[in-house]
């Protein structure tokens, strides 16, 4: 019998364990590369852990170039922003040169740039050259942080987000004498006590010897100025306080003044009754620039509140007393009465207030007498002024009254 012999398209045993022995290492091959890869996909790739090598001294070991480098950059644009609001300013200053500036350009650069703007610029190169130094990105990224911080800048100012609050208004008025007290406290100095104070004393002295010397004691030779905080002036005294009593006029001072030929000036004594029916006299007016501080809180279109005229009522006490201080021909010749006006005529809080006023100036007269007088100030010395706890408002800084 012949033996079977398989087609030649069928594999024989041999054939395939040698098939099987050739892929045996091409299949561990591969499993050898999965592995590799698989590794590989769980550990982390060398450049983010280079890169995570130099991040993290950057910022955990050099914290303070950070700081510096935000803290130059800030400055710079600080400083920037102001030069770049000047010279908006100076855009819209460019109409008005011959109206506001009477056509000096160099008046409208003044007005528009910061009065410190000769150590402005040094600041801004040495502050520009700092923060190119410690900038650790390129010229375009600081240059683009830069000017982000001065857009911010620049939309707080056209938003009004940088506006002067309230005390500082009053601050920079008061320090550069903007104020509506400060021209006419200087206006009521210049225009009446400046001649009518020295030549007080010698009118006073005139009228005793025409009326059995009404007024005997010299302390009380002052013009005793009244100073109500409300700025409510009564045209008759009586009216204010029916204890307050119209005696006579001291002699005229007759001058010429602003083209005016032989100007009469004159003041008024008033008796005070006291609780023991007894009358002190002395010589007193209200001070009149008061009432136009008064009559502008009532016009409508000077725009000036309640609240502003108190404001101004107290700093036109406080600079009418300053420039009377430094005066030395009116020292001794004048008596501010600063009180707030209780509203009441039948309180008689006025004349009270007076007869307070004429006793302490008796009680200078006595201890001068006796060798032990010490000059009193307004600020100081004199009894605080009465002055309630109500809704009225103060001054906006602390050195007010």
């Amino acid at each position: 019998m012949r033996p079977y012999m398989p087609p030649p398209w069928v594999p024989s045993c041999r054939d395939l364990g040698c098939a099987a022995e050739r892929q045996a290492p091409v299949s561990a091959l591969a499993s050898k590369h999965q592995v590799q890869l698989s590794g590989l996909a769980q550990s982390p790739a060398p450049e983010q852990e280079t890169s995570g090598q130099h991040q993290e001294p950057h910022c955990t070991e050099h914290p303070w170039n950070y700081m510096a480098e935000y803290l130059t950059l800030h400055v710079t644009a600080q400083l920037i922003s102001a030069l770049l609001k000047g010279f908006c300013s100076f855009a819209e200053e460019i109409w008005h040169v011959s109206s506001r500036h009477r056509g000096s350009w160099r008046r409208v650069v003044s007005a528009c740039l910061s009065p410190s703007l000769h150590y402005h610029m040094p600041l801004l190169l040495v502050s520009g050259f700092a923060c190119k130094a410690l900038f650790s990105g390129s010229c375009l990224q600081l240059f683009l942080k830069l000017i982000l911080a001065c857009l911010c800048h620049l939309l707080n100012f056209t938003f009004g987000l940088q506006r002067p609050s309230a005390v500082e208004m009053s601050e920079i008025c008061e320090k550069n004498n903007r104020n509506v007290a400060h021209g006419l406290a200087w206006s009521y100095y210049v225009g009446y006590l400046k001649f009518v104070l020295p030549r007080l004393k010698d009118l006073i002295s005139e009228f005793n010897r025409d009326n059995k010397n009404l007024l005997a004691c010299k302390e009380t030779w002052k013009l005793h100025i009244l100073l109500p905080l409300s700025c409510e002036i009564y045209n008759d005294l009586e009216k204010a306080d029916s204890h307050i009593q119209y005696c006579k006029d001291l002699p005229e001072l007759v001058l010429d003044r602003a083209g005016t030929k032989r100007r009469v000036y004159k003041q008024s004594i008033y008796g005070v009754m006291g609780e023991d029916k007894k009358l002190s006299y002395c010589v007193v007016e209200y001070a009149t620039p008061l009432q136009s501080l008064y009559a502008m809180s009532q016009d409508e279109s000077a725009a000036f509140s309640r609240q502003d005229r108190l404001e101004q009522a107290q700093l036109f006490c406080r600079t009418l007393e300053e420039i009377l201080q430094s005066s030395k021909e009116c020292a001794g010749c004048y008596r501010l009465v600063v009180y707030e006006d209780s509203g009441d005529s039948n309180s008689h809080f006025l004349s009270k207030e007076l007869l307070r006023h004429i006793r302490q100036q008796h009680l200078e007269e006595y201890a001068m007498c006796n060798g032990s007088h010490q000059p009193a100030t307004f600020l100081s010395e004199e009894p605080v002024i009465m002055i309630s706890n109500s809704e009225l408002p103060g001054p906006l800084r602390s050195d007010g009254f």
